[in-house]
Order: structure tokens, then sequence, then C-alpha cells
């Protein structure tokens, strides 16, 4: 799963973040060009974004849809974990924007695990434009849905794992193979991890004494 925070933090950020120079209106522009930066290389980090969310809460004036875009964009990329809905939960008028509920559209389909509902809606050029910043979206939203298939599945047959991904032919093969899956004619299978797994379930009552008691007592007199 994505790391809500990045394993090398720059210390500017680090600073701003832990003390109270996070609610500093003028710091606005140092994490929204951190946030540029993750959506260029690919990394992510919730804390630092939470914290310009958190700005604009107080500083509505100075809240800006694009960049507002771009977090809820990235943290579709952490789906199942909760990141979206914290980054949701921090916006007021900016919830009812257009752009915004598309991207709750996308959020609710990813944890409903509806992909190919996804991925429909998704390459609609009014949901698909609303990512268009954040560099390797589509492949981060594909390895989500391969952390899903690799809990939930041993096999599954290649139809619907290409209706999974949005991929077909040489492209699933490859996917494949990046994941360690095999892929074999109609099927696909998934090596076995402790997710996947078959498990016994082991049901162990503890009936004490004076309860077994009661029991026979009971039968006795009927």
């Amino acid at each position: 799963m994505p790391a809500t925070t990045i394993a090398h933090r720059p210390q500017t950020i680090q600073s701003l973040i832990d003390g109270v120079e996070r609610y500093n209106p003028e710091n606005v522009n140092v994490l929204e060009e951190y946030l540029a930066t993750q959506c260029k290389n690919g990394d992510y980090d919730l804390m630092a974004n939470l914290a310009i969310l958190k700005l604009y809460q107080f500083n509505p004036n100075l809240a800006s849809t694009n960049v507002i875009i771009n977090i809820l964009a990235k943290a579709l990329t952490a789906v199942p974990a909760p990141d979206f809905n914290l980054c949701l939960y921090l916006l007021s008028e900016q919830a009812t924007l257009p752009a915004v509920e598309k991207l709750t559209t996308l959020q609710q389909l990813l944890e409903q695990s509806r992909y190919a509902k996804f991925w429909e809606t998704y390459n609609n050029e009014e949901y698909k434009s609303l990512t268009a910043a954040v560099v390797g979206f589509e492949a981060a939203i594909r390895q989500v849905i391969a952390r899903v298939v690799a809990m939930s599945h041993q096999v599954i047959s290649t139809s619907v794992l290409s209706s999974y991904l949005a991929l077909s032919g040489d492209e699933l093969t490859k996917f494949c193979n990046e994941q360690q899956w095999q892929k074999k004619d109609d099927v696909v299978q998934i090596p076995i991890n402790e997710d996947n797994e078959a498990k016994a379930v082991v049901v162990i009552e503890n009936i004490k004494f004076e309860q077994l008691t009661k029991v026979i007592g009971y039968s006795n007199e009927m």
C-alpha cells in the first residue's frame, strides 16, 4: 500500500508540519509547490497535503481548485486507505464543486471494487482531465486494484482481470509478469499469500462445569 508519509520528506516541510508554522498562511505556497513535486515524481505525502487543506479551511481566500483536485487525485492512489475521506472532511464549500463530486464518484467505485465501471467512467474526458497533472496516475490505480486482487484471489479469469485493469493482450501479460502472476490461457494464477490463503476456522467453546450441570438437570426434568 502506498505510504501516506514519504520516506524522505524535506526538512523544510517537516518543520512546517510539526510546528505552529503549519497555520501560517504565508507558507501555503511552499506546501503547494511540494504537492506539485509529488504529482511529478510519484511521491505521496498525506500529512503535507492535509496541511494545505487545513490552511484553506482557515483562509478560504487562498483556496485553489486545481490544488484541491490534485490532492484528491493523489489520495485516490492510496485506496483503500481512508486518505480521500480525510481530505474531503477538510473541504467545506469546495466539497460541492463538480470536479470534487466527480473524483468522489471515482473513489466510491474503487472502494466498491467496481473496477470495470471505474475505467468506463474515468475514460470520459471530463473525469480523465482531472488527474492529468498526476504523472503515473493510471499505473498507480492499477496497483491499487492489483493489491486487492492479490488479497482476494488465487485464480482469476483473464477476461475478468482484463476488465478490472483496462488492459488486454501484451499489456495485460506484461502487467501480470511484473506482479509475478502466471497467465495461462483463460486464467491468471496468483501466488498464495497470507491474505488469499484459505484457512481452516476452528471454533473452541469453553463451557463451564456449572453450565453443563444446568443443561443436564434441565434435560432430566423434561
